[in-house]
């Protein structure tokens, strides 16, 4: 087996759930060190992503949103956020869902175990002048 893969996600299995096509990437390829997922409305109201938090495994998560309108009720608070945005929980604890506001919703999401510490191979001076979230303007 090669090191290494090269797929449409349209060609990945999926797998129908009460209105989501979700493509469950991280099982796919086999992969150990996170979990990848996409999730893809049939229509417009269907809960992409269920009312959950990750205590239980201390799983920090991202979702990006790739295509159509979600809303991401998180922490108590609602947003509404088009293709492009990118909604970072950062604490386990915070419950969270997503809702397709549009037909043609996608989310891709990816997450794995709270670390005390990334270890990243960039170098500092990589980030020198980059903003971090305690710098940027509030919301989406």
């Amino acid at each position: 087996m090669r090191p290494f893969a090269i797929m449409r996600v349209d060609d990945l299995p999926s797998i129908a759930e009460e209105g989501v096509d979700w493509r469950p990437i991280q099982h796919f390829f086999g992969l150990t060190a996170f979990g990848i997922n996409e999730y893809r409305a049939t229509g417009a109201g269907v809960e992409l992503i269920g009312d959950h938090d990750e205590a239980e495994g201390s799983h920090e998560e991202v979702y990006l949103v790739l295509a159509g309108r979600v809303r991401f009720d998180v922490g108590g608070e609602s947003h509404d956020c088009t293709a492009g945005a990118v909604v970072a929980v950062t604490d386990p604890r915070v419950r969270r869902r997503a809702v397709a506001l549009t037909a043609d919703a996608v989310v891709l999401a990816v997450g794995n175990r709270a670390a005390e510490r990334f270890e990243t191979t960039w170098q500092p001076h990589h980030f020198e002048g980059v903003p971090t979230i305690t710098d940027a303007p509030k919301g989406v």
